[in-house]
């Protein structure tokens, strides 16, 4: 059996993911990043609004605070660290008086933005039939 380089190694791995297969590491990345909070920072970061279509911004912890309504402090900075480890956020300090933090997106994390954007939109547009048909669903369950 030749001896594989650790590129080679990765690259067969790669080949070899598949997320219905009980082992497959690309379920936890699939975990981490359907949760709601990661797909909404993604959304504030990539400029999510009326100018879409704008760069991706740059905000700092206390804006995304108050843009993701509800979330509480030790969840975004739990949300804030796991992208930023998987390489899809970007921390950056600056020395001030007081200390400023600010996050962007990645070029990986982007590409991603690209996609869950699109399930926020779907969300929005869809959620008054998919409450018609709970409702529906909920009445006939009652009988």
């Amino acid at each position: 059996m030749p001896t594989q380089t650790a590129a080679q190694k990765r690259a067969q791995a790669r080949a070899e993911y598949d997320a219905f297969l009980a082992g497959c590491p690309s379920r936890q990345l699939l975990d981490r990043i359907s949760d709601k909070w990661v797909a909404l920072i993604l959304a504030a970061l990539g400029r999510d609004g009326p100018d879409h279509s704008a760069a991706p911004q740059v905000m700092r912890y206390s804006e995304l605070s108050r843009r993701l309504a509800g979330v509480s402090q030790k969840m975004l900075t739990q949300t804030l660290r796991s992208l930023e480890r998987d390489g899809l956020v970007t921390r950056t300090v600056t020395p001030s008086v007081p200390v400023t933090v600010t996050y962007e997106l990645t070029d990986l994390g982007l590409s991603l933005h690209r996609l869950t954007y699109g399930i926020k939109v779907w969300a929005e547009a869809h959620m008054d039939e998919v409450h018609a048909n709970r409702e529906r669903y909920d009445a006939a369950a009652d009988r």
